[in-house]
């Protein structure tokens, strides 16, 4: 049987470090830039070496961009849908005539900040058929738990004070419109 080689030494020869190879990687890593965060606002410096940019705008439009190619982006609608708390829980949506939809979601939720224009959409398409609010979980924990939440967004319709339908997750506007249309 012949000896062959493993591959590492057949293919890839082992590295030397020099001196000057040692200067020339620490200098290569010390002259990458870097994001520079500010706020809510983050850009990344042109290099000969890194073309990518990261561009969250504050205000009414946020936007990911990646190697000059937008990735997200996201709009503030008109509509915006009113809080409710533990205190108004039981007049807003308990004791209301009218059909209710809450979505439960909080700050640091990126599926939740998705849905918002949908649910701020439908707020404004049901309007005077339907209340809709937000309920942040971690300001109202009791009220989350009492309705089994355990995983946000959740988005429970609600009738005669009564929970209905509860929708899970970031789901297409189509979804919630066939579970409203059905408690109209």
């Amino acid at each position: 049987m012949a000896n062959v080689p493993s591959c590492s030494s057949a293919i890839l020869p082992k590295p030397t470090l020099t001196p000057a190879n040692a200067l020339a990687s620490t200098i290569h890593r010390r002259s990458l830039h870097f994001p520079q965060l500010t706020g809510l606002k983050t850009r990344s410096q042109s290099s000969s070496t890194v073309n990518r940019s990261l561009v969250l705008v504050s205000g009414s439009r946020s936007r990911l961009s990646c190697a000059g190619r937008t990735v997200f982006e996201t709009q503030d609608s008109a509509a915006k849908v009113p809080t409710v708390t533990g205190a108004t829980w039981k007049s807003l949506v308990l004791e209301s005539e009218s059909p209710v939809l809450v979505d439960f979601w909080a700050p640091w939720c990126g599926p939740c900040r998705m849905i918002h224009p949908v649910i701020d959409e439908l707020a404004n398409q049901y309007a005077g058929k339907l209340k809709c609010y937000k309920l942040n979980t971690d300001d109202c924990s009791s009220i989350a738990t009492q309705y089994g939440i355990r995983s946000i967004p959740t988005v429970i319709i609600f009738k005669n004070g009564e929970k209905k339908e509860a929708i899970i997750g970031a789901v297409p506007k189509t979804t919630f419109t066939t579970s409203i249309e059905k408690f109209l």
